[in-house]
């Protein structure tokens, strides 16, 4: 069983910049990929980026890249999500996601989950 806690969830305007933090405990950290994925009211979750195991390759929705990044530090079981520039559109509960591999987290499919940060983001 993996923990995962949210946090870093906030209001910001438009164009501005908010970094997420996801905490992980239970099994070992480093043995998973680890993702975000975002629900907006109305709308179905998606995907947003994940990571490597090792931090060396990810992936992110096309609604995303090149204003958002991925991070993870094994040694304090953290990831991180960096968001700038950030959008009305991008306003959604963030989820933490992880997965014993990369493929369940690009097909949305991650085997765990935590409880979420709020993002809101003014026009």
């Amino acid at each position: 069983q993996v923990q995962l806690v949210e946090s870093g969830g906030g209001l910001v305007q438009a164009g501005g910049s908010l970094r997420l933090t996801c905490a992980a405990s239970g099994r070992t950290f480093r043995n998973y990929a680890m993702g975000w994925d975002r629900q907006a009211p109305g709308k179905e979750r998606e995907f947003v980026a994940a990571i490597s195991w090792s931090g060396n390759s990810s992936y992110y929705s096309d609604s995303v890249k090149g204003r958002f990044t991925i991070s993870r530090d094994n040694a304090v079981n953290t990831v991180h999500l960096q968001m700038n520039s950030l959008k009305p559109e991008d306003a959604a509960v963030y989820f933490c996601t992880a997965a014993e591999n990369m493929g369940a987290l690009l097909a949305d499919t991650p085997a765990y989950w935590g409880q979420g940060t709020q993002v809101a983001v003014s026009s």
